[in-house]
């Protein structure tokens, strides 16, 4: 007689795979509308009090989730209760650390290098998150997967390549770009690691919380204004924090439960593309054959990368 668990679980397994794919997949839509909000926001504010901004209204965001979902019932809410150790007190804050690094290196590169140089090389974060996977937590990677990864590299720098600027001028500020691409891995890495004790909803509340109180004093000190003084500025500022900081990161960080932080970020590369979608939609900008090519290439690499051995945990 055939066992039914034995029957039923090669069905079960790519349901879920589909249903954490197309999660994935809703998180990466929400994250590329982060650029529509920052463009909207900094026609008030400057770069830092939105990000000062999108950090408060996530940890509030946050906060209220684990308030009003019901305890360990969600993805999202489910952690392990037990002590803690100091392997977790150092796991948390090197995470907050490397997750505010990454983000004033990166912001920090534009000023020293072109906006296609600091992108281009911030989407080099698959290959440092795959090597770190592979040296430091035991991941193996086939050669199906590294196809895969260098296929979606392909496909995304495509899009920036014709604007690429390779000058002395310009080392600084690309070294920059490409130690924030280190750092956004090490951040994958490091909550992939967290999320075995701790929920995904705990370990955005630390980082959003940190963050606010971090840039506070940069915001204070140099802003002329700290918040938005129209309805679409805030609803601007609203949507980073609860939409893209709070959701899409959140079902990111959740994700990690199920595929390795180098398909994670891989799959994140999707978000320029889907961006420059909706750029053309709502800001009228006329969106290239070469888009639409890339477009494809990346979600052939994903497709190549998921069928092979490394895309899961």
């Amino acid at each position: 007689m055939i066992d039914k668990a034995e029957f039923s679980q090669p069905q079960i397994k790519p349901a879920l795979d589909l249903i954490d794919l197309t999660l994935l997949f809703i998180a990466v839509v929400i994250l590329s509308l982060a650029a529509i909000f920052i463009k909207l926001s900094e026609n008030e504010l400057d770069p830092n009090a939105t990000i000062f901004n999108r950090f408060w209204i996530g940890s509030i965001a946050l906060l209220v989730w684990k308030a009003i979902a019901p305890r360990n019932t969600t993805s999202l809410d489910y952690e392990v209760q037990s002590s803690w150790t100091i392997r977790d007190l150092a796991l948390v804050v090197i995470s907050c650390g490397i997750s505010m690094l990454c983000l004033l290196t990166w912001a920090w590169s534009i000023t020293q290098t072109s906006v296609a140089n600091s992108n281009l090389l911030h989407n080099l974060t698959p290959i440092f998150a795959t090597l770190g996977g592979w040296l430091f937590l035991g991941h193996f990677f086939d050669g199906r997967f590294l196809i895969g990864l260098v296929l979606t590299l392909g496909g995304a720098i495509a899009v920036g390549v014709e604007d690429l600027h390779v000058t002395p001028q310009h080392f600084i500020g690309d070294t920059v770009a490409l130690l924030s691409a280190v750092f956004y891995a090490g951040s994958f890495l490091i909550s992939s690691q967290l999320l075995s004790k701790f929920s995904a909803t705990t370990i955005l509340l630390w980082n959003c919380t940190v963050g606010a109180l971090s840039i506070l004093p940069i915001v204070v000190s140099s802003e002329n204004q700290i918040f938005p003084s129209s309805g679409s500025g805030w609803l601007a500022v609203i949507g980073l924090g609860v939409l893209c900081q709070a959701i899409g990161q959140g079902i990111v960080t959740s994700s990690l439960k199920n595929f390795s932080a180098g398909f994670v970020s891989l799959f994140l590369l999707l978000e320029p593309l889907i961006t420059a979608i909706f750029a053309q939609v709502i800001f009228a900008e006329r969106l290239s054959i070469l888009n639409w090519v890339a477009f494809f290439v990346v979600m052939v690499g994903i497709y190549v990368a998921k069928s092979g051995k490394g895309a899961e945990q």
